[in-house]
C-alpha cells in the first residue's frame, strides 16, 4: 500500500509525507509530527495500514485531541491516539457485551499505566511541566512514549 500523505494547507503549500520510509510506527508518527500534525493526528494516522481508514477521516477524527484536547493540556494527544488507535484494533461493538468492554477498558487503563509509568503523566500539561523548553518536550514525549514500542498491542 501506497502511504504518501498530501494534504493542502492554507496558502496552497502542500504537506508531504513519504510513510514508506518510516520503518516502524513510532517513525511514522515522529515523521508526521515533525511535519506540524497534531501528537494525536501523528499517533492515530501512523496506525493507518493496521486499521485501514483513508488518511483525511483519520486526521478530521484525531484532529480535536491534540494539545490535550483542543489545547485544553487535558489528556496528553498522543495518549488520546494511542486509545484510539486500541479502539479501532480491539473495541467493541455491542454495548451489552459486558466482558469485551471490560476486557477493552483494562486494556487501555493497562496502556495509560505503562505510558505514565514511562513518561511520568498522561496528563498534557504535566508532561510538559516536566521539560524546560516546549520544542524538546513534544519530541521527547513521543520518543519516549509507548508508540514507539509497535508490539505493545499484544
Amino acid at each position: 500500500m501506497n502511504m504518501e500523505l498530501s494534504l493542502e494547507k492554507e496558502q496552497s503549500e502542500a504537506v508531504i509525507v513519504n510513510l514508506n520510509e518510516a520503518k516502524s510506527h513510532s517513525e511514522k508518527a515522529t515523521e508526521l509530527f515533525k511535519n506540524g500534525y497534531n501528537c494525536s493526528q501523528s499517533v492515530f494516522l501512523a496506525f493507518c495500514d493496521v486499521y485501514e481508514m483513508n488518511y483525511d477521516t483519520a486526521l478530521r477524527i484525531s484532529s480535536s485531541f491534540g494539545a490535550g484536547m483542543g489545547r485544553l493540556r487535558e489528556v496528553c494527544g498522543a495518549v488520546s491516539g494511542m486509545f484510539m488507535v486500541a479502539g479501532m484494533i480491539y473495541g467493541y461493538t455491542n454495548p451489552k457485551d459486558y466482558i469485551s468492554k471490560t476486557e477493552h477498558y483494562k486494556r487501555i487503563q493497562y496502556l495509560a499505566n505503562k505510558f505514565e509509568l514511562e513518561s511520568g503523566s498522561i496528563i498534557c500539561r504535566e508532561l510538559l511541566v516536566l521539560e524546560k523548553e516546549k520544542t524538546v518536550q513534544c519530541q521527547k514525549l513521543e520518543q519516549q512514549s509507548i508508540i514507539k514500542k509497535d508490539h505493545v498491542w499484544s
